[in-house]
């Protein structure tokens, strides 16, 4: 790191657990962030303040009037434009020192951002839909990239982390019903805060991966009602009837089993 890098990260250099060792380690990650709404805003600015080295933004949407309510990434002037251009600008802004990479689609099983994940040291979901969620959760299970995922509602909210290793629950041990309907922002209303108090719990879990520092919220939901203010964590396991860790699993017992007997 050069002086200029020491005096920007100097405040959590300070922390003895990340010191000069763990800001490097931040500084060769590389994160990608799936959707680019009210959570990967927050997530992104925090991972890109953080010094995290090189960050994939994917979204295929322009930004809307009705966006700037909460998705802090975007202004006025940004209307019409691909969130992806709006983002890296504002994330270079704040940080020239960080690498960006975007993907202007939508997430497909079949599609770039699956190689994207692969190389990835950890993917946020901040998308707004099970489809979706449930494909990004399917290549990360594939890859074993850590999933840090988050979503919120009204004034109700949901962190937690997937597929850290192999014995983790992953996104579909907690929702086993792959038709669920989602509901949305436009249609049920959001509170803006929330998405910025779950977005940076979702940056704080991926620098805490990222460092190797700290317990993640593996194997738990944290669960924030912002009209109280009461957090909730419950423990999660892995269902052994997953479709998705469960067929992987398998497969690469069969496969670990096959190379033995060779």
């Amino acid at each position: 790191m050069n002086d200029e890098q020491l005096l920007r990260y100097s405040r959590q250099i300070m922390l003895p657990e990340i010191d000069v060792s763990g800001q490097e380690r931040l500084m060769r990650s590389r994160v990608i962030v799936i959707g680019l709404g009210g959570l990967g805003s927050a997530a992104s600015i925090y991972l890109a303040a953080a010094g995290v080295g090189h960050l994939v933004l994917a979204d295929a949407d322009h930004v809307e009037l009705a966006n700037l309510q909460r998705q802090i990434l975007h202004t006025s002037r940004d209307i019409g434009r691909a969130k992806v251009d709006s983002a890296r600008d504002h994330l270079l802004a704040l940080n020239p020192d960080v690498t960006i990479t975007t993907i202007k689609k939508r997430f497909k099983d079949d599609d770039a951002l699956e190689k994207a994940i692969a190389t990835a040291d950890a993917v946020v979901d901040g998308s707004d839909n099970f489809p979706t969620r449930f494909a990004i959760n399917r290549v990360c299970v594939t890859t074993g990239t850590p999933l840090v995922s988050g979503a919120a509602i009204r004034y109700e909210g949901q962190v937690s982390v997937f597929c850290r290793t192999q014995d983790s629950p992953c996104y579909r041990c907690l929702y086993s019903n792959e038709h669920i309907a989602a509901e949305s922002c436009a249609e049920t209303g959001v509170v803006p805060p929330l998405l910025g108090i779950i977005g940076s719990l979702q940056a704080i879990e991926t620098l805490k991966l990222l460092i190797g520092i700290g317990e993640s919220l593996e194997g738990r939901l944290l669960r924030v009602n912002a009209l109280t203010m009461e957090c909730r964590t419950s423990t999660l396991t892995r269902d052994p009837n997953c479709p998705v860790c469960r067929t992987h699993r398998r497969d690469q017992d069969e496969g670990q089993t096959a190379a033995r007997t060779r």
